[in-house]
């Protein structure tokens, strides 16, 4: 089984997509436009004028590990706890990955050596997605 992230943007999906993947090293998979969507969707008073070129779905890779987002969210916004945890094995990666999300954002606890972790750290990214990033050395041992 996975768990992947799926993140909804008001019409700033694409410059979320890029953006994370020059940060976390990614590559995009997919990316499907209203425009090139095979079927009209089912409500379309619920999307804006200009949903023809936004994103209806994006998948981003992250090595082994996807990361999907839209433009729309036809249910809308309810939910407001939450991050999303990255966990790398070098302490020089998560580092790169902190500085890198933490362009245009704000940094909610700085990065930097905790009692469980050689390296740790809290941020709310330019589009105000809060991420965890974090040195796991553990990742790095063989099983």
């Amino acid at each position: 089984m996975r768990i992947d992230p799926y993140l909804f943007f008001d019409g700033r999906a694409e410059e979320a997509l890029h953006f994370y993947r020059d940060a976390l090293h990614g590559e995009v998979q997919m990316l499907m436009r209203y425009g090139e969507s095979p079927s009209e969707p089912d409500s379309p008073q619920c999307l804006p004028e200009d949903a023809a070129s936004k994103i209806q779905h994006a998948m981003l890779a992250v090595g082994d590990q996807l990361l999907m987002l839209s433009d729309v969210v036809p249910l809308g916004h309810g939910f407001h706890g939450h991050a999303i945890s990255l966990q790398y094995g070098a302490l020089d990666e998560a580092k790169r990955a902190f500085d890198a999300l933490c362009s245009g954002g704000e940094v909610l606890m700085p990065f930097g050596a905790t009692f469980f972790s050689p390296g740790y750290g809290m941020l709310r990214d330019r589009f105000g997605v809060q991420w965890i990033v974090m040195a796991n050395p553990e990742l790095e041992k063989p099983n």
